[in-house]
């Protein structure tokens, strides 16, 4: 009998001690501090669509419509093609904001470029 009480305490010891470990293991697997402005950043398509970029190439006409084609090769639409048409065919630098999912440039300025 004695011994039947002494591995219940044991029992209960061992369990108690292994509950007790248990908020301490799981407040290790947390990080310790997060900057909220980190959590609060933009992913990276909205920041691209927020600062302003240049971009140099030419004004093309592609199925009946101004684009513009990087060096590259890379066609983009153009929100404003009023302003395009007088440079089509001839290289511009152009400032303004890119919307990657609609390959749409939403111009700011153009201008021939600086030599």
């Amino acid at each position: 009998m004695k011994s039947l009480t002494l591995l219940r305490l044991v029992g209960v010891l061992t369990l108690l001690i292994s509950l007790a470990g248990i908020p301490l293991y799981g407040q290790g697997q947390q990080p310790s501090s997060q900057d909220p402005a980190a959590q609060s950043q933009p992913s990276g398509q909205e920041s691209s669509q927020s600062q302003p970029r240049i971009f140099v190439g030419k004004i093309t006409k592609s199925m009946g419509e101004l684009v513009f084609k990087d060096d590259a090769g890379t066609v983009y639409k153009l929100d404003n093609t009023d302003q395009a048409k007088s440079w089509v065919g001839k290289t511009v630098k152009i400032t303004g904001t890119l919307d990657d999912a609609t390959k749409t440039i939403h111009v700011t300025n153009m201008e021939a470029p600086s030599s």
